[in-house]
């Protein structure tokens, strides 16, 4: 029997909130490509940024699911019909898992939608929070840790996506920060390992390292992510995918120990492997980006799959510093393109 969320007067108002990210080595982080690079320890990092995803939840009509958020139409079914490919398909894939009908599900994003960075996972992982928290006080159900509610999101985005669906989304969306994630080393043992890279300490140091850019055009990450699942499936650039693995690892270790002009040559290298398998990962304005980049002795990578969305730089501050004007002239070019802020979020899921 569903959940009646108008009939819960103890929650006029539900919100949460989860950070979006930016990253390297993505794609590692799904299973299709970490099962048989196990042998080389693959890992991802990402950053969590204080671009966060909000959502809100607010009685509605018994009986139905609405969905409203920025950049889409908003849409509204009755638990039983809610369509799972719809564009906010997930929102109601993860209503209908919680069984909760008799609801407005709100979802504001303080990043440009369909920017790459990962809004929508955050945004999956903010709505099984707020579901939890909602059957938590109502049926008595036990709390879910950050760890469950971010494999729960992976696992109901999994379930309608079409495709193979990384992990490092919902982790950095649930746990905030700076982070390394290593995929299953072991028979046995968890499906991933977190590893600190910077401490909160340092957090605003760096910051001072790091550029972030919108390009102006949404991004389609099921083109290209599709593409390289079905190349290394059916057995092509396996080797350019060991490289892969070794520049991030490589990124890694540098970014711990604060040597930001080796950690961005391994960006340099990891995003030329990736446009010799797929050119239009970058579009034209990422092209710009990336050239200015290099020109002024950064490195620089589109976030998630690439294909539109942001690109984002690391390296010295006085390089970063020229950088950010190159980068301002080039985003003049494009009428929706323009510089985002770039800080740190080290907390994570908020509930409130």
């Amino acid at each position: 029997m569903p959940h009646h969320f108008k009939h819960c007067p103890e929650f006029p108002l539900v919100e949460v909130s989860a950070p979006c990210r930016i990253d390297m080595g993505g794609t590692l982080d799904i299973n299709t490509f970490y099962f048989p690079l196990r042998y080389l320890d693959p890992c991802t990092a990402n950053i969590a940024i204080e671009l966060r995803t909000r959502v809100r939840l607010f009685p509605y009509r018994s009986g139905v699911v609405k969905v409203s958020s920025k950049g889409f139409e908003a849409a509204e079914y009755s638990l039983r019909d809610a369509p799972f490919n719809h564009p906010l398909g997930l929102m109601f894939a993860i209503a209908a898992y919680f069984r909760v009908d008799g609801v407005h599900i709100a979802i504001e994003s303080s990043s440009p939608p369909r920017s790459a960075l990962g809004g929508s996972s955050a945004a999956a992982v903010a709505l099984v929070a707020a579901f939890s928290k909602v059957l938590e006080k109502r049926e008595n159900m036990p709390p879910l840790s950050r760890r469950k509610i971010a494999m729960l999101a992976h696992d109901l985005e999994g379930s309608v996506a079409g495709v193979p669906c990384g992990l490092q989304d919902q982790l950095a969306a649930s746990y905030g920060g700076a982070h390394a994630w290593y995929w299953q080393r072991r028979f046995g043992e968890s499906s991933f390992r977190k590893e600190t890279l910077v401490g909160k300490p340092s957090y605003r140091e760096l910051e001072e390292h790091l550029l972030l850019a919108y390009c102006g055009i949404p991004h389609e990450s099921k083109n290209i992510n599709g593409r390289w699942v079905q190349q290394f499936i059916s057995g092509q650039n396996r080797e350019r995918w060991v490289e892969i693995v070794r520049c991030t690892k490589n990124f890694v270790r540098a970014l711990k120990a604060g040597n930001y002009k080796e950690a961005r040559g391994f960006m340099t290298r990891e995003v030329a492997v990736r446009r010799e398998m797929t050119p239009d990962v970058l579009d034209e304005m990422g092209e710009k980006l990336v050239d200015s980049a290099l020109e002024n002795k950064c490195g620089a990578r589109f976030t998630g799959a690439g294909g539109g969305g942001c690109i984002w730089a690391m390296g010295e501050t006085a390089d970063i510093g020229r950088l950010k004007n190159a980068w301002i002239n080039v985003l003049s070019g494009r009428k929706e393109a323009c510089l985002l802020d770039v800080k740190i979020d080290g907390g994570g899921l908020k509930i409130s």
